[in-house]
């Protein structure tokens, strides 16, 4: 006999101490091939070298010329973004959050640290020459102004390939 009002539904729910296949499979998964492409090669480099360029910083006592407090500030803070961008991928964290428009992040992200990153890289060599005193900082910043432009680099060529993704989104099939 079909009644008019709507059914309620019993859910029982159990837990125990260990997960199941299904789960563990499902928590698991990566793009293991992301890595493989130019944007992941390129978010590897920007990660391993952005670590260079403010760990060649911090190593010395930058807080003498202020400038450094920005280059440091853009390095820390887009290393630590680039990490979490990497994970995000790698993970396909982002394919659960389809409210979110990742292209146009992903283009915002790469293109802000592409500019933010290119003036970083001119105070860090335009700040070098105050680092006469000490050879052993003058080493070190001249050695993080070249990474941080070598970095730059890397923005720009993923702000390209973000670019592209965008656009080809955007137009639709």
């Amino acid at each position: 006999m079909m009644d008019d009002c709507p059914r309620s539904h019993t859910v029982t729910t159990t837990t125990s101490s260990s997960y199941s296949e299904e789960f563990v499979s499902s928590a698991l998964e990566y793009d293991k091939d992301f890595i493989k492409t130019i944007p992941g090669i390129l978010i590897f480099l920007e990660i391993i070298l952005g670590l260079l360029v403010w760990t060649l910083i911090a190593g010395t006592e930058y807080f003498r010329v202020s400038a450094f407090g920005w280059v440091m500030f853009v390095a820390v803070f887009y290393w630590v973004l680039t990490v979490f961008f990497l994970i995000l991928y790698l993970t396909m964290a982002y394919t659960r959050i389809p409210q979110v428009p990742w292209t146009t992040v992903g283009l915002c992200f790469n293109s802000s640290a592409f500019i933010l990153y290119f003036i970083a890289a001119i105070v860090d060599a335009a700040s070098v020459r105050y680092a006469f005193q000490g050879k052993h900082d003058y080493n070190s910043w001249a050695a993080s102004s070249f990474l941080a432009f070598v970095v730059t680099l890397c923005y720009a060529g993923n702000a390209y390939f973000s670019f592209q993704s965008w656009r080809s989104r955007d137009q639709g099939p």
